[in-house]
C-alpha cells in the first residue's frame, strides 16, 4: 500500500516518462499526444456483449497508452491521473454529443424537445446535469493498490469538464454484490458469465440517478465490454431505462416524448433504451406509450433523455469503428 511519503516523492522528485521512459518528465509531449491527441470515437468490441451501452474511447490501448495506464493503476503514479482524466473527459464529451444526436435531436424531429436544449455551450451537455459513474474495482484490489484508479481518473475528468462549463459530478454508487473470478485469461463469453449479476447500486442512490440529465459509465479500459454491460444493467434496473416511454416515465411530459414519443425516431430511441435494460425491444411497428415494457418491472420516472452511455480512456485498435468494415 502506498504511504504518504510516496505521494510526496512523486510530487517533488523528477520522474521518467511513464509512457516511454524519457528522463526527467512524468509524461512527455509525445506520450500525452498518444493519450489525448486523437479525436475520441465510438468503439465496439467483437463480439459485442448483450446490453452494452454506446461506448466512446479516447485512445488505442498500446505501447505508451498501455504503459501510462499501468503506471497509474498498478504502480501508483498518481500525478498521471490528470492526463488520464483529460483523455476520459474527451471521451465523455464525445459520448454526450452522440447522445444529442440519438436523443435530443430525436425529440426535435418529433417536435417534443425545446430547440434551445441541444444547443448548449461548448463544454456543456444538454438535458441537465451529468453523472459519471465509475465501474467499481474489487475491494481487495483497491486495498492492494492503495487507491481506486478508475474513481481517481473519473474525478480528474469531472474537474476538466466543469472547467469547460459542464455541470458534472462523480457518483460512485456501483458495488460488487458477490465475488467474481480474476478476469485475466477469460474470453469474452467467460467474462460475461463471470460478471453477470455481479453489480448492484448502493441503497438510496436511485433518486440521485433518476434526477441526472445524463449518466455516463466510465472505466479506464474496455477489453470485451462485459464490465460496462454489467454496470449499465445494474444502473438500468434502478433508473428504469427499460420503461422509457411508459406512463410512469412521463408519457405526458414533452421531454419524455423525445424517446417515448409517437414519431419514428422517438420509437427507435425507445428500442435502444430497452436493449440497454437487457429486455427484448417492444417496438413492433405500433406505439407502446403507456405500456409496460420488458421483464424488468415498472419504470421509475427517470428523465427520458437519460439513456446510459459509456466512456473509457482506451481500448484495442480493433474496437474502434473506423477500423471496422
Amino acid at each position: 500500500m502506498r504511504g504518504w511519503w510516496q505521494d510526496l516523492t512523486d510530487l517533488v522528485l523528477p520522474a521518467d516518462c511513464a509512457g516511454c521512459g524519457r528522463p526527467r518528465v512524468a509524461l512527455c509531449a509525445g506520450c500525452r499526444a498518444a493519450l489525448c491527441g486523437a479525436a475520441p470515437r465510438r468503439v465496439r468490441p467483437d463480439p459485442e456483449p448483450r446490453g452494452l451501452p454506446v461506448v466512446h474511447a479516447a485512445a488505442v490501448y498500446g505501447e505508451a497508452v498501455r504503459a501510462v495506464l499501468l503506471a497509474h493503476k498498478e504502480r501508483g503514479a498518481l500525478p498521471l491521473a490528470g492526463a488520464l482524466g483529460e483523455a476520459l473527459a474527451g471521451a465523455v464529451r464525445s459520448a454526450l454529443r452522440a447522445g444529442v444526436a440519438d436523443g435530443a435531436v430525436a425529440g426535435l424531429l418529433d417536435g417534443a424537445v425545446d430547440s434551445a436544449d441541444p444547443v448548449a455551450g461548448p463544454g456543456q451537455a444538454p438535458g441537465g446535469p451529468v453523472l459519471l459513474v465509475p465501474v467499481p474495482s474489487a475491494r481487495r484490489s483497491v486495498r492492494a493498490r492503495g487507491h481506486d484508479p478508475v474513481r481517481r481518473i473519473a474525478l480528474a475528468a469531472a474537474g476538466e469538464l466543469r472547467r469547460a462549463g459542464m455541470p458534472v459530478s462523480v457518483l460512485s454508487v456501483l458495488r460488487q454484490r458477490r465475488a467474481v473470478a480474476d478476469q485475466a485469461g477469460l474470453n469474452s463469453r467467460q467474462r460475461q458469465v463471470n460478471l453477470s449479476g455481479a453489480l448492484e447500486v448502493a441503497a438510496g442512490a436511485g433518486a440521485l440517478l433518476r434526477d441526472a440529465g445524463r449518466i455516463v459509465v466510465v472505466d479506464d479500459l474496455m477489453t470485451t465490454g462485459a464490465s460496462l454491460a454489467e454496470a449499465a444493467r445494474a444502473l438500468g434496473c434502478v433508473c428504469g431505462v427499460h420503461g422509457v416511454g411508459d406512463r410512469a416515465g412521463g408519457a405526458g411530459d414533452t421531454r419524455a416524448r423525445g424517446i417515448g414519443g409517437t414519431g419514428r425516431t422517438g420509437r427507435r430511441a425507445q428500442v435502444t433504451a430497452e436493449r440497454q435494460g437487457g429486455n427484448r425491444p417492444s417496438w413492433d411497428g405500433r406505439d407502446h406509450v403507456g405500456e409496460a415494457t420488458g421483464k424488468g418491472g415498472p419504470a421509475s420516472g427517470m428523465p427520458c433523455l437519460n439513456i446510459i452511455r459509456a466512456a473509457v480512456v482506451a481500448t484495442s485498435a480493433t474496437s474502434f469503428e473506423i477500423n471496422r468494415n
